[in-house]
């Protein structure tokens, strides 16, 4: 199974495993576990490409001093062979969590010194936790062989960017962070919100030869490392990022580590401490020196996402050189605090992005006094707004702020991206092309309407330093507004014809095509169907020809850059390429958001980077490849994971049916479509039935026949119905000699004897006579509708449905060894023009929908304003009063008691008419 299904399958067993466990402690277990892993298999690989061999691992001790230095100054701990985690799955039932806690104790004690920072604690929270996976130790043991079990299969070796172990890592982060409710901020950060800090940051740095990070806050480390991975695009060479990390609590810190050293990154390149940032600025003296020489840290990125309006203790800190010159935040909301510590910390020529609660953007006193400062010294770079509910846990609104040390321009890039998200569940998710609206307009600094503006220095001074996001950008849709003439007398007012003038530019003709003005102010209609008037009109054929020449080639240049280039590309830069290929065709094209087309590209760059993976790992046969499809079910009151057929490992099954089995799916579907047929039937017949006959033969629920009934009342229905035919074949059937039989037979040759199957001495028998004369019986019509119809209808429906179940699930099962068998036969040729349908043809085809959705706004925004003028204020009076009269009219016909008259005179009065 590719990534994303192999971390599908271990959240969901996790989180059915962890039991009454919460989530945020679960995690700190099997993401401990999982890293154990990676270390005993990294430790392995690495002794095997010094000689060693799987025989001579059980070797592999503490007393062998020579070996334990090697390992230890090689990967910075040793662990042996009785504590690998290959040789924890090898015990079985033979292991234990006395196991575990040797194995964790050991690997303490037997880290190299120069590698502390990096090892020394990081399973404390595992090793103190273990006995809350269990009662006893026979239920710990059963618990944590359990999740060994589960993660047994992940691979750990991440060839060519396949990055398992990160992706599932990152994944498991991210569905604890969902579960833990308000403290999954303590360590996590959405990836979205990740990647756009990640990608306005790599932009600033690009073209650096090395560069260094720092996450304050680090969390889990995934911020951290996102920003690294954006950054590594745009430099050449391995292991030129280098990662600085602090964080206060104890668990998450250990994540932060963890999360570093599985995604490869060198030791001498990860610089970790679990500590205060704001009570102990780190490396505010260098640890290793005795005298305490001042030694600042500086980089070249400082990203972070810290806790929210945080309590902290300002006394004695006004000499802080992080607060130096700007103010100290107040004690109830360290934001200004943590801002300030990052902007410190980054060189002059270095950036910082930091995520905000949106109410330091306006907040007064100390804070209005930081921000004024902040302005005037000119560090503030760029403000996003970011839609509410995008974090686990909160609603609150937040933003990203961008500041730099140096800046050329004195002004403040404001960005209003509130409105740009999908809703996933309780929380909003920014989409790929949310995030590249937000960086394009960041990195060319832009002016975007009711979406970015470039504010003046002077513009926020005459604002008193309020960056109130709504005082510079106003994202609200325009209020609805009613023309009075139009409301009474009809006709549609120009202004809001005018409203649409980024469709009449486009389509300059349409407008007088579909409007003849009556005055300087209103207009009317002059077609009767909007839809077919603009889809028929030149201006929009020619709109849709010319996004269609643009992309007359692209299929061909998705072949050259995606297929030809499939096992060298470069997985990471490839979309990026495609999509400045698209938004360059799409260069003089009106209307189309070209983000969208953006958004299509992702959808798909998410199914194809992950084939892509498969065969840069695996090579090009990978694509004849089938596995087992597994799937889950119970038995005997357990789940149990069984197989349930195939499933290409990269090639759908579906696909190659309908490109290469297509006679063999026709023909099934020619079954399937009789079977639907059926139930229509079904369905028709069951209506006709009465009551008292859909209790005889329905089932409790009336949606389905009862087959044992349905062939009770047909052998009622037939058991007195005889005709000439009928009677004959009965008296033959009573006969018991041959040769009267063979007599009877001459004297009736009227009856079809051929029709049935003879015995070797020409006379026919009891079932060959009974099963002819049934099927006479069959033969015989009643009238559509009556039950007689309806009982003999159904019981032949429910024996064709039978048969054709049976030839449907053997067809089928056929169907499917049959295309097991050609995805494993594939020529070079056929794999390659199944790709091309599986990757560029979607695409393709989503693209071509672009205009269609254009052209069906703009008929649905005309039908909405046609709509809202069609019935005049006159036309509604009048309508009024013909159904004023019409009441009065039926209240004179009304009788009633005294007092009834009396209540109906008075309603009738206000309706204005007159009472009897």
């Amino acid at each position: 199974m590719n990534k994303q299904q192999l971390a599908a399958k271990i959240w969901e067993s996790a989180n059915k495993m962890r039991s009454k466990i919460e989530a945020n402690e679960y995690k700190d277990y099997i993401l401990g576990f999982i890293f154990y892993k990676f270390l005993s298999e990294k430790e392995v690989k690495y002794l095997k490409a010094n000689d060693w061999t799987d025989e001579y691992l059980p070797e592999l001790t503490e007393e062998e001093t020579e070996t334990v230095e090697s390992i230890q100054k090689n990967l910075g701990y040793f662990i042996s062979y009785d504590n690998l985690f290959s040789t924890w799955l090898a015990k079985g039932s033979d292991f234990s969590v006395q196991d575990v806690r040797d194995a964790l104790s050991a690997f303490s004690r037997l880290i190299n010194p120069t590698h502390k920072k990096v090892f020394e604690g990081v399973f404390d929270t595992l090793q103190t936790g273990l006995s809350k996976l269990g009662d006893s130790a026979a239920s710990q043991s059963k618990s944590i062989s359990d999740l060994i079990q589960l993660i047994k299969d992940i691979p750990m070796d991440g060839k060519q960017g396949y990055d398992v172990l990160g992706f599932i890592y990152e994944y498991l982060i991210e569905k604890f962070a969902a579960n833990a409710g308000k403290k999954a901020g303590e360590f996590y950060t959405p990836h979205e919100v990740s990647l756009l800090m990640s990608e306005i940051v790599a932009n600033h740095l690009m073209d650096r030869e090395k560069i260094e990070i720092f996450d304050p806050t680090s969390g889990s480390g995934s911020l951290l490392i996102n920003i690294g991975k954006s950054a590594s695009k745009y430099i050449e060479g391995e292991n030129k990022v280098k990662y600085y990390a602090q964080e206060l609590k104890q668990n998450t810190y250990n994540l932060t580590r963890m999360n570093l050293v599985m995604r490869g990154i060198e030791a001498d390149n990860i610089v970790t401490r679990n500590g205060d940032t704001l009570e102990d600025d780190w490396p505010y003296f260098d640890e290793n020196d005795r005298i305490g020489t001042y030694n600042p840290l500086y980089v070249d990125a400082v990203v972070s996402n810290p806790p929210y309006s945080q309590n902290w203790n300002p006394a004695d800190k006004e000499t802080d050189p992080r607060y130096a010159g700007y103010g100290l935040a107040p004690k109830g909301k360290a934001d200004y605090a943590f801002l300030l510590h990052d902007l410190y910390h980054i060189k002059p020529d270095g950036i910082m992005t930091i995520v905000l609660p949106h109410g330091v953007l306006f907040r007064g006193g100390e804070e209005g006094e930081i921000r004024k400062n902040l302005i005037e010294k000119n560090k503030i770079d760029t403000i996003i707004g970011l839609p509410a509910s995008i974090f686990y846990g909160t609603g609150i609104p937040t933003i990203i702020m961008v500041l730099k040390q140096k800046r050329a321009n004195t002004d403040v890039l404001i960005v209003d991206a509130s409105k740009g998200f999908i809703k996933e569940g309780k929380n909003n998710k920014l989409r790929a092309s949310d995030i590249k609206r937000i960086v394009d307009v960041v990195t060319r600094r832009e002016s975007v309407e009711k979406y970015s503006k470039v504010v003046s220095r002077d513009e926020i001074r005459a604002n008193d330093y309020n960056l109130n996001i709504p005082r510079y950008v106003d994202s609200s849709d325009a209020a609805e507004s009613w023309d009075i003439y139009a409301s009474m007398f009809g006709g549609l007012p120009i202004s809001e014809i005018d409203e649409l003038k980024e469709y009449w530019r486009a389509f300059p003709v349409l407008r007088s095509a579909l409007f003849e003005n009556t005055s300087s102010e209103h207009c009317k209609l002059i077609v009767d169907d909007i839809k077919k008037a603009i889809k028929e009109h030149a201006d929009v054929k020619n709109f849709e020809s010319e996004f269609q020449t643009v992309f007359g080639n692209f299929d061909e240049y998705l072949y050259d850059e995606l297929i030809a280039k499939m096992e060298s590309l470069s997985i990471s830069k490839t979309e990026e390429i495609l999509s400045e290929n698209i938004f360059a065709r799409m260069t003089d094209i009106p209307l189309v958001d070209k983000y969208e087309a953006y958004q299509l590209l992702d959808d798909d760059w998410t199914k194809i980077a992950v084939d892509l993976e498969i065969i840069q790992t695996e090579g090009f046969s990978a694509a004849k490849v089938v596995d087992p499809n597994m799937v889950i079910k119970k038995k005997d009151g357990k789940e149990q994971e069984v197989q349930e057929g195939w499933k290409g490992h990269i090639i759908p099954f579906e696909l190659v049916q309908h490109q290469l089995l297509n006679e063999d799916v026709k023909n099934l579907g020619i079954d399937e479509n009789r079977m639907n047929e059926i139930a229509s039937e079904y369905e028709e017949l069951m209506d006709a039935l009465s009551d008292d006959d859909k209790q005889k033969l329905l089932d409790d629920d009336n949606t389905s026949f009862v087959a044992k009934e349905v062939t009770n009342a047909c052998k009622e229905v037939f058991a007195d119905i005889s005709t000439p035919e009928i009677e004959i074949l009965q008296q033959y059937r009573d006969l018991s000699k041959a040769k009267d039989k063979l007599s009877f037979a001459e004297e009736h040759k009227e009856i079809a004897w051929e029709s049935m199957s003879a015995n070797k001495n020409g006379t026919y028998g009891k079932a060959e006579l009974n099963k002819y004369i049934t099927a006479l019986k069959y033969k015989m019509s009643f009238e559509e509708g009556s039950y007689e119809y309806i009982v003999v209808r159904a019981n032949a429906l429910i024996a064709e449905e039978k048969e054709l179940k049976k030839a449907v699930k053997e067809k089928a099962a056929q169907l499917h060894l049959k295309t097991k068998e050609t995805i494993e036969g594939l020529s070079d040729e056929q794999v390659i023009e199944l790709l091309k349908e599986k990757w560029i043809k979607p695409l393709i085809d989503n693209l071509m929908q672009l205009p269609d959705s254009i052209v069906a706004e703009l008929v649905a925004k005309l039908e909405t304003l046609a709509k809202k003028y069609e019935t005049t204020f006159a036309e509604v009076e009048t309508q009024i009063e013909e159904t004023e009269k019409s009441l009065s009219a039926m209240i004179d016909d009304l009788d009633g008691s005294e007092f009834d008259m009396l209540g109906l005179a008075e309603l009738k009065k206000l309706l204005g008419g007159c009472a009897k």
